[in-house]
């Protein structure tokens, strides 16, 4: 048996390359394609043979246990039902991205109990699980479309160089595989980090792509202050925050982040590089906080993806992060904890921003506790 290949850039269609592999996947059938990192190789979860037949093709160790790979960070939590903060953090940072999270499993409500009892065994051998989401479009459409998870290794025999073509694939295992996805290249052609998160916190067990560096600044917690233009009520929301979470941490405010929180601010309608209102900056400075080098900015995909904890400054702004991230629900409130608007002072005088000053700092001071407590959960 020789491997059948399919190159992607001679295809007149690249969802017929897709299609193909999802159902040579369905049929149990063992299939390489190329993720942002190497190439790997992947079998049906749902199926103990083709998974068996996967891990003779690598000549890999039946007590080494595979990875998972799912199709988002929230189709996770159906497999690791009980993650941590910290994880879910992680991999809406980092997902689709070349991060395996390992992380401890709990058998209840967790699909991963309908699993064949063999998969199982190789997946969950020790209590906990590996999770990945590659960051492929044709990976990505595959798992999309594919009826349950895949196990996914990297496609070359163990102890050999991992593979980073078709070509390479086939020359290591092109003989016990059934079709290799040919993609060129992979974008970074070595293997994605694995980090393990336990009670413990986190324990890098492979420096892959994401240097240890990159995973420290991806797991501190993090806060989005929101107005309409990020020129007034954001902007001191985010310094009155980080001016209560200093106190309460005993740290200057720049060194926040060294303890593990980041305070942004944004606007629902801002322009990039807007200049603070000279009331708000005048409110600040009696606090003694300089507000003047704050540079506006508009909210964005990647910052609310980030965000553990969005603040609005009224229920309008909400209501729109909402409609457009319906996801956000639980982590986006209204700053003022009665449920009520903070008004916009714009266009008014120094006793209006002096006011909206006060009513934003002193909600401030109770969503810093919030903060701090939950960022000892995780």
């Amino acid at each position: 048996m020789v491997a059948a290949v399919v190159e992607i850039d001679k295809s007149e269609d690249p969802r017929d390359v897709v299609f193909r592999a999802v159902a040579a996947l369905a049929e149990g059938k063992v299939v390489a394609f190329p993720t942002e990192t190497v190439y790997g190789v992947a079998a049906s979860a749902l199926n103990s043979q083709a998974v068996n037949r996967l891990m003779e093709a690598k000549g890999r160790s039946f007590d080494k246990p595979l990875a998972l790979a799912v199709k988002s960070a929230d189709d996770a939590l159906d497999y690791v039902p009980n993650m941590t903060q910290l994880a879910r953090r992680l991999a809406r940072r980092c997902w689709p991205g070349p991060l395996t999270l390992v992380l401890e499993y709990d058998h209840n409500n967790s699909v991963i109990s309908r699993l064949p009892k063999s998969v199982q065994n190789l997946v969950v051998p020790t209590g906990a699980v590996g999770l990945r989401v590659p960051a492929n479009s044709v990976a990505l459409q595959v798992l999309r479309l594919s009826a349950g998870p895949l196990v996914l290794t990297s496609a070359n025999r163990s102890g050999e160089p991992d593979t980073s073509s078709g070509q390479q694939v086939m020359d290591q295992i092109g003989d016990k595989i059934d079709l290799i996805i040919d993609g060129g290249p992979s974008d970074y052609g070595a293997s994605s980090s694995v980090i393990r998160i336990d009670d413990s916190g986190i324990n890098i067990l492979r420096e892959g792509v994401v240097d240890r560096a990159t995973i420290e600044k991806m797991s501190i917690f993090q806060a989005l202050v929101v107005c309409t233009g990020n020129t007034c009520r954001s902007p001191m929301g985010e310094m009155l925050l980080k001016q209560q979470l200093s106190e309460k941490l005993d740290c200057p405010i720049d060194n926040l982040e060294e303890n593990g929180i980041q305070v942004l601010s944004a606007g629902i309608a801002a322009m990039p590089g807007g200049q603070p209102s000279p009331q708000s900056v005048d409110a600040m400075a009696q606090r003694g906080i300089d507000l003047s080098p704050h540079s506006s900015q508009p909210v964005s995909e990647s910052m609310v993806k980030s965000a553990d904890i969005i603040l609005t400054m009224t229920n309008t702004h909400r209501a729109a992060l909402l409609h457009q991230w319906p996801e956000l629900h639980g982590r986006t409130h209204v700053v003022n904890q009665d449920g009520s608007d903070v008004s916009d002072p714009i266009g008014h005088g120094a006793e209006v921003y002096e006011q909206c000053a006060l009513q934003i700092e002193k909600q401030m001071e109770a969503w810093s506790a919030v903060i701090i407590d939950q960022k000892k959960q995780t």
